[in-house]
C-alpha cells in the first residue's frame, strides 16, 4: 500500500472512532436527561433477572428468629437485697431461625436448634415475639415443630423438591450471627446428598447461598418465595471459621413426609428391617469381587432383627424392594421408614453369583435404631 493511501485510511478510522465515541456519548447524556439508566432500554430483561426482592417480599415475613429468654436480678441486687432501685435484666439468646408453615401458630424449625432448651421464644420480622412450646419432634430428620399462641400469621408455601434441578437459584433467609434477618443468593450446587453423618435420612440439597450459623432451621427457598427446603448444616474445613461456599438443606420431600406428625405431636412411627447399609462403588465391587458394580450393599445385619431372621448377610447387595429397583442408600432408607410394622416385604440380592429373593416382615423402628447409612472412611482414614 502506497504511504499516501496507507495515510488516508489511518485518517478516516480516527474519524470513524471519534464519530462512534461521540455517538455514545450523545446517547447516554439522552438516557441520563430521561431519568434513564445506561443500557437499561437495550437490556431491560437482565435488571428483572436479578430482582429476587418479589420472593423475598413473599418469603421473609414468614421466616422468623428461634431464641431463648431468660430474666435475670439487675445488677446489685443482691447487695440491695431486692429489687429496689434495680431493674431485672432480660438475657436474650440466639439459637437460630424458623418457618411459619401454619399461619395458626405453627413453626417448623432444625431440631439441633432447640434440642434441650427452655423458654423458647420466636421472634417476628414486624417486631412481635411470642413465646413457643417444642410440640413435635423428629432427631432422625433433625426436624422439629413449634407452637405459638398466634393467629393469621404470615406463612409460607411448601414447593415439591422433586422438580429441582442442580444450577437453579434459591434464596437462603435466616438470622446469621444474631445480626437480624439475611437474605442471600445462590444456585442448587448438588442434590441428594447423603452420608454426611448429619442424621438417619439424609437427602439434602447442597448450594452455595451463603449459609452461616444461626441460619439453621431457616428457609431455602426458590424464586417464587416457596418453601423448599429447612437450611440445616455447613461444611467447615478444618483451619476455617465460616462459610466456604457448601451448606446443607432439608429437602421439602421429606418435610412433607413427617410434618402432619409434627403438627399433631404425634411419635413418628418408621418401618424398620434391621440392617446397615453402605453405598456400593464400582472400586468397592471390585474389591470384594461382587458380580455387581453399584447399587446398596449390606455392611450389617443386626442380631434379631427382621433382616437377621429372614437371613440376609454381610456383603449382599440388595437389588430391589417389593419389586422396585434399588440404587441408593438414602432413598433406600426413606422407602424402609414409609413401610408400616407389620407389613410383608421382598428383597431381592445379590449374593455371589445368585439372586436371591428373600421375605421380610417389617417391625417398627426402634428408639437409636443403628439402621442408617454406613459412612465411607476418608481416603486418609482406610487402614
Amino acid at each position: 500500500m502506497a504511504p499516501q493511501a496507507h495515510k488516508r485510511l489511518k485518517a478516516l478510522w480516527l474519524l470513524f472512532s471519534q464519530a462512534c465515541t461521540v455517538s455514545l456519548g450523545v446517547l447516554l447524556a439522552l438516557g441520563a436527561i430521561r431519568g434513564e439508566a445506561p443500557f437499561e432500554r437495550l437490556r431491560p430483561e437482565m435488571a428483572a433477572a436479578n430482582d429476587f426482592s418479589p420472593a423475598v417480599r413473599r418469603a421473609a415475613p414468614a421466616v422468623v428468629t428461634v431464641f431463648a429468654r431468660k430474666v435475670v436480678p439487675g445488677q446489685y441486687a443482691d447487695e440491695l437485697g431486692s429489687d429496689w432501685n434495680s431493674y431485672p435484666e432480660l438475657h436474650m439468646t440466639p439459637l437460630g431461625s424458623g418457618v411459619i408453615v401454619n399461619a395458626d401458630g405453627g413453626v417448623l424449625t432444625s431440631y439441633h436448634v432447640v434440642a434441650d432448651v427452655s423458654s423458647l421464644y420466636v421472634g417476628l420480622t414486624d417486631g412481635r415475639q411470642f413465646e413457643a412450646r417444642l410440640t413435635g419432634r423428629d432427631p432422625e430428620t433433625d426436624l422439629a415443630y413449634l407452637r405459638v399462641d398466634a393467629k393469621d400469621l404470615p406463612s409460607m408455601e411448601i414447593a415439591s423438591s422433586d422438580s429441582l434441578a442442580v444450577g437453579q437459584t434459591v434464596l437462603a433467609i435466616g438470622n446469621p450471627f444474631g445480626v437480624g434477618q439475611t437474605v442471600t443468593s445462590g444456585i442448587i450446587s448438588a442434590l441428594g446428598r447423603h452420608g454426611l453423618g448429619l442424621n438417619s435420612y439424609e437427602d439434602f440439597i447442597q448450594t452455595d447461598a451463603a449459609i452461616n450459623q444461626g441460619n439453621s432451621g431457616g428457609a431455602l427457598v426458590d424464586l417464587s418465595g416457596r418453601l423448599i427446603g429447612i437450611n440445616s448444616a455447613i461444611f467447615v474445613p478444618e483451619m476455617s471459621e465460616g462459610f466456604v461456599g457448601i451448606g446443607f438443606a432439608i429437602p421439602s420431600r421429606i418435610i412433607e413426609a413427617v410434618l402432619p406428625e409434627l403438627e399433631a405431636g404425634r411419635t413418628i412411627v418408621r418401618g424398620y428391617l434391621g440392617f446397615i447399609p453402605r453405598q456400593l462403588s464400582a472400586e468397592l465391587a471390585q474389591d470384594l469381587g461382587l458380580a455387581v458394580r453399584d447399587g446398596v450393599m449390606v455392611k450389617q445385619v443386626i442380631e434379631g432383627s427382621p433382616a437377621f431372621e429372614a437371613g440376609l448377610r454381610s456383603f449382599d447387595v440388595i437389588l430391589s424392594l417389593n419389586g422396585e429397583r434399588v440404587e441408593r442408600v438414602n432413598r433406600l432408607l426413606q422407602r424402609i421408614a414409609r413401610l408400616k410394622p407389620g407389613e410383608e416385604v421382598t428383597l431381592r440380592v445379590a449374593r455371589g453369583a445368585r439372586e436371591v429373593d428373600l421375605q421380610l416382615t417389617t417391625a417398627e423402628r426402634p428408639t437409636g435404631a443403628l439402621e442408617k447409612e454406613a459412612l465411607v472412611p476418608d481416603a486418609g482414614d482406610e487402614r
